[in-house]
């Protein structure tokens, strides 16, 4: 008898950091779950890196729309079996002015990408995994969950509420064999990231990203920040005195908000 290949569940697939994981994945023998709002992409993705069509299935649904996703997830159950490891991966930032009132609908799609996605993408895998014994749940935070900056209160806050939400559900889950893994990016070169107006240090590639990814992913790494860098400055940024920050920061660029050019 042939056991299946192990499954991995990756939203945000069509570009940047999450198809860089479903490369990083397929390479290292997995079968592949690709969600995303946009299939074309990810299908044209898969044809031009002529993946076997046997080990990937393609699932098109919005994670702010929870139904959508939930259905998502659902589908693969019923296609392709419970993954092994579920990547909540979909994200969005854009900067906001709390002052504007129509950047109040900007951060309410944030948090609605960000953070119930977020869980929506976990909810129809965790009692499957539980009564398996085994998996793995990652969430993608960011280093910009560590402090808030100006201009980016809405993509800060957000982060902060992935690594906190993961945090709880890692207790939760902590004698169930699920694994509860939190990877906080620094600078990566993606879509996300090509439009800011300020520096980035120890910007990254997101195939190397997704390689050190894999390996904490693997491993059932509770949290880790990539590059390690980036997770130094983090920690500094961290026991920084308030007002040694704010100086800090002060004149910073800030993320481009909706419609900016």
């Amino acid at each position: 008898m042939t056991t299946a290949a192990p499954l991995v569940f990756i939203t945000g697939a069509s570009s940047g950091i999450g198809q860089a994981l479903a490369a990083s994945f397929y390479d290292a023998g997995y079968r592949l779950a690709l969600v995303a709002r946009r299939t074309a992409e990810i299908d044209a993705w898969a044809t031009g890196r002529q993946l076997d069509a046997g080990r990937y299935q393609v699932y098109g649904a919005d994670v702010a729309d929870t139904d959508s996703i939930v259905a998502a997830g659902a589908d693969c159950i019923a296609r392709q079996g419970v993954p092994d490891a579920v990547i909540a991966n979909a994200g969005i930032s854009i900067g906001i002015d709390t002052a504007d009132r129509s950047d109040l609908d900007v951060l309410a799609r944030t948090f609605a990408v960000n953070n119930v996605g977020l869980a929506a993408t976990f909810h129809p895998f965790v009692q499957a995994m539980v009564q398996r014994g085994s998996g793995r749940l990652v969430g993608i935070g960011s280093v910009a969950a560590i402090r808030g900056l100006p201009g980016h209160g809405a993509y800060c806050a957000s982060k902060a509420g992935v690594v906190a939400y993961c945090e709880s559900l890692r207790g939760e889950l902590r004698t169930s064999g699920v694994k509860v893994v939190t990877l906080c990016p620094g600078y990566i070169d993606t879509p996300l990231t090509q439009g800011n107006r300020y520096g980035m240090p120890f910007l990254m590639q997101p195939e190397d990203f997704a390689a050190q990814a894999l390996r904490a992913i693997a491993a059932g790494t509770s949290y880790r920040v990539i590059p390690w860098q980036m997770g130094v400055v983090a920690k500094v940024m961290r026991l920084l005195p308030n007002a040694v920050l704010d100086r800090a920061v002060q004149g910073r660029a800030r993320k481009k908000r909706s419609g900016e050019a």
